[in-house]
């Protein structure tokens, strides 16, 4: 049976009971601003507005965080550094293709009035989301730890080295009670919060950019032509593990139903992802000019000098400082402060997807402050160890950064393939299933990254793993990984082809 043309799924129909993203007290209030309602009721978008489209505004920004994380600053220093601006065409369509991926779990959100674990938990069998559940938390503890050793080492740059990377870890933890603060002022306070972290980050950035004056012509160049040879490999992994980030996928589905909509009105709804997709475009684009800042930064600076190879983090900014001095701002303290930003905003968005994918999968009715502590705690307390072994070893830790990158890298499929599948489905979505034709460009982008991944991680592992052993283990579990995958994608067309 064919749903009507101006019916969508509704979060009504939810149980009361059941817990959902934001309460109805926490939304923004949208209904009623110049919408004429016998028009909404037919189906009829209301015109434009500038006002509605502010009040739209917000969850784009908080998503587009995931793109600036310090994982991606870590990518961004060593694809500069090692490959000059070769790989700006890389970064600038990984950026498209995470765009074309956000846009669709704000779908997903809008027009079900669930987010993505909530309807993966329903959809799938057991045994499935409970592997997909264990997926999503091991790309967001990964993803948890980057963004806070990033965090760390700038404010060990800060306090010029007195406080070790284990005391930057339990002062970097209190970031849970800022954002429980934030969230108790509003969801509207909460984004002006980070609207300004991101705009700090802007800034400091491109002072780095004013500083160094990289080459506006190699610029140009290496975005519009595409180039990747053997010895960038690993960056070029780096730039697309970091640019699609599983958890974010799993959050903006959530973050899209803090407006007020009537999902019952066909023009509401649409309305609602015309505005998403506006503001969503925008903030990734601001995204990918920051990161494009640090790329060049970089490429300017180190490219094809012999240190270019032991950039990291934690040394990036006294590198810099060496080169182009001190001066009334150091770039060393200008650099730290982008980092600690980069850092302090991905932890905390970090911790709201972890509330909302163990919300989703398991289906957990706790107070926000406990579920924030469960989901700092999955990330502090490796990340305290990791501290405490790799304290006095830089290289180390930026070795570690390349494999959690790496861990992203595998985790895509697992959010890719699920998302894909449930907007595909018409009892899901109604109106709003993607098309045929967007639906064969969402899955060729998905094939596109998976199996660039896949080429990318196999060149990656060739080159650095060694020992018969170790090689073995890490065949065997790529091996289950696409297993599964195999299985995922099967299992999503039997479900949801399903009538």
């Amino acid at each position: 049976m064919q749903p009507e043309d101006n019916k969508v799924p509704l979060l009504s129909d939810q149980d009361s009971d059941e817990d959902v993203a934001y309460d109805s007290g926490e939304k923004v209030h949208i209904l009623g601003i110049n919408e004429p309602d016998d028009e909404a009721s037919l189906g009829v978008v209301p015109p434009f507005s500038w006002k509605k489209l502010w009040l739209f505004t917000g969850p784009g920004f908080l998503m587009s965080i995931a793109f600036l994380d310090p994982g991606n600053l870590e990518g961004d220093l060593q694809a500069g550094a090692i490959a000059g601006y070769a790989l700006l065409w890389l970064l600038m369509w990984a950026t498209a293709m995470g765009l074309l991926v956000q846009l669709l779990a704000a779908r997903l959100g809008v027009a079900t009035g669930k987010h993505l674990a909530e309807l993966c938990s329903e959809e799938y069998p057991t045994w499935d989301r409970m592997v997909l559940w264990v997926m999503a938390e091991l790309a967001l503890v990964g993803a948890d730890i980057q963004e806070v050793i990033g965090s760390v080492i700038a404010i060990k740059i800060l306090s010029n080295g007195a406080l070790p990377l284990w005391a930057g870890v339990l002062i970097t933890a209190s970031d849970c009670f800022i954002f429980l603060f934030l969230e108790n002022y509003g969801v509207r306070k909460l984004e002006a919060f980070f609207a300004v972290l991101i705009a700090t980050m802007a800034v400091s950035f491109a002072w780095m950019v004013g500083e160094t004056k990289p080459s506006g012509t190699e610029l140009l160049h290496g975005v519009s032509v595409p180039k990747l040879s053997s010895k960038t490999i690993k960056q070029a992994v780096g730039v697309v593990g970091c640019i699609i980030m599983p958890h974010n996928v799993f959050l903006h589905s959530a973050l899209v139903q803090s407006r007020e909509i009537d999902r019952n009105k066909k023009g509401q709804v649409q309305e609602a992802l015309n505005y998403y997709s506006i503001e969503s475009t925008a903030a990734l684009i601001i995204s990918f000019i920051i990161n494009l800042f640090v790329t060049t930064v970089f490429a300017k600076a180190f490219y094809d000098t012999e240190i270019a190879t032991g950039i990291g983090l934690g040394n990036a900014g006294q590198y810099l400082e060496e080169k182009y001095g001190g001066g009334l701002l150091p770039i060393l303290y200008i650099w730290a402060i982008g980092l600690l930003v980069a850092g302090q905003s991905s932890t905390i968005t970090g911790t709201y997807a972890g509330q909302f994918i163990m919300g989703g999968f398991l289906k957990l009715k706790l107070k926000k402050w406990v579920r924030a502590l469960i989901t700092r705690s999955c990330a502090i307390i490796p990340t305290i160890i990791v501290a405490l072994v790799f304290d006095s070893s830089e290289a180390a830790l930026d070795t570690l950064n390349e494999w959690l990158n790496v861990l992203q890298s595998f985790q895509i499929p697992f959010a890719l393939i699920p998302l894909l599948c449930l907007v595909s489905k018409e009892q899901i979505m109604g109106a709003f299933r993607i098309g045929h034709v967007l639906k064969t460009v969402a899955w060729i982008v998905a094939a596109l990254v998976i199996v660039i991944n896949g080429y990318l991680l196999l060149n990656f592992f060739s080159s650095e793993v060694s020992g018969q052993m170790f090689t073995s283990i890490v065949s065997a579990f790529t091996g289950a990984n696409l297993a599964f995958i195999i299985y995922l994608v099967s299992r999503g067309f039997s479900l949801f082809n399903t009538p």
